[in-house]
């Protein structure tokens, strides 16, 4: 049914058991817990790009926070109302909540592929020499065979704690305290691992998250109670899927901690850059703003300025020009008003004025 999740996975644990094996030997249990280490890296690396798609959607939903709050105040009571609402908010701040969850969703079939290869070496439906001589996926009999016989610090990589006394004994004279001295520890350090990954993603996130009663239950949930899952579950798990787990949250806590701060420093690079612009654009301390120069026109709803070299008594005279009878007559009257700028005097009569008294 999943063929097409199974074939993938146990390809690439192939490839990386090849790679190990030519240097430590095809059985040597160190060999094959790298494989599987190196399988989880392998897929990891293709996750990188959604992982940071993620982290920049989450950073921006952060910045338009208060206006989902607008909207479920707004909105409350009508939820078709609010999804088309927030699917246009979404659209408008370049947010795709689906991509966000992408990394998670691939996760979740690479999990249950691997776990299922694994599982498939050690079959209790077959009997022991029919499962040593049958193949799976992508390996032949003769590296189910290798599997089956490595050894990690003398546990089998296909051997859990609880596993079925009749299928325990096709590993030998192994016991099960031989398989808890080297599961205990990985479970433990792989459910340390779980809670500082959470622990950070939690520090990252702002007060009015925090604040939220929903996000506050979920934050217990992730701090407290996957660790304590992943404690309690490795005992039903092979070797192999704990060394998965290990190595999956220990990229997990890597990934966080560089990529959440290579976007830091992207975001304090652009802040210091918007920064150096605005001081740049004021004026100095001290500084006039500056003035459009005479016969410039000024642009589109700014008044004109109001020329100095104009008269004061509403005259609208401009230097060199007399009021009328000054130029003409070239009386002082002419000469007093030209030379005084600012004062107001009357105004000179002229001839026709005065014959009509």
């Amino acid at each position: 049914m999943l063929n097409f999740v199974y074939y993938p996975v146990s390809a690439i644990l192939w490839f990386w058991h090849k790679a190990f094996g030519y240097v430590l030997g095809p059985e040597n249990g160190i060999g094959w817990a790298l494989a599987v280490v190196f399988l989880v890296f392998t897929l990891r690396t293709l996750l990188i790009k959604p992982f940071v798609s993620q982290v920049r959607s989450m950073r921006k939903m952060q910045e338009f926070a208060p206006e989902i709050q607008k909207l479920k105040k707004k909105y409350g009571n009508d939820r078709q109302k609010m999804a088309a609402e927030m699917q246009k908010l979404q659209t408008q701040h370049g947010v795709n909540p689906v991509a966000g969850c992408l990394p998670i969703f691939v996760q979740i079939p690479v999990f249950i592929g691997l776990f299922h290869v694994l599982k498939s070496f050690n079959r209790p439906f077959l009997s022991p020499e029919e499962n040593r001589n049958t193949a799976n996926y992508v390996f032949g009999s003769d590296e189910v065979q290798s599997f089956l016989d490595a050894r990690l610090f003398g546990a089998p990589l296909s051997a859990h704690i609880t596993q079925a006394s009749d299928q325990l004994a096709r590993f030998g004279d192994v016991t099960r305290v031989d398989i808890a001295l080297v599961a205990v520890p990985l479970m433990l350090l792989a459910g340390v691992l779980t809670h500082l990954t959470s622990r950070h993603s939690v520090a990252r996130q702002t007060e009015a998250q925090t604040a939220n009663p929903q996000a506050a239950i979920m934050n217990k949930v992730m701090l407290y109670l996957f660790p304590i899952g992943v404690v309690v579950g490795g005992p039903f798990f092979p070797l192999a899927i704990l060394i998965y787990w290990l190595s999956n949250n220990a990229w997990t806590l890597a990934q966080q901690y560089v990529i959440y701060h290579q976007i830091d420093a992207e975001e304090l690079e652009k802040k210091q850059a918007a920064i150096t612009q605005r001081e740049s654009s004021a004026p100095r301390p001290g500084q006039k703003p500056t003035r459009p120069k005479r016969g410039v026109t000024p642009p589109a709803g700014v008044p004109d300025e109001v020329d100095s070299g104009s008269s004061s008594n509403g005259g609208g005279t401009h230097p060199g020009e007399g009021n009328g009878t000054a130029g003409k007559s070239g009386t002082g009257d002419g000469a007093e008003n030209g030379a005084l700028p600012g004062l107001v005097h009357p105004r000179t009569r002229g001839k026709k004025s005065r014959k009509r008294r």
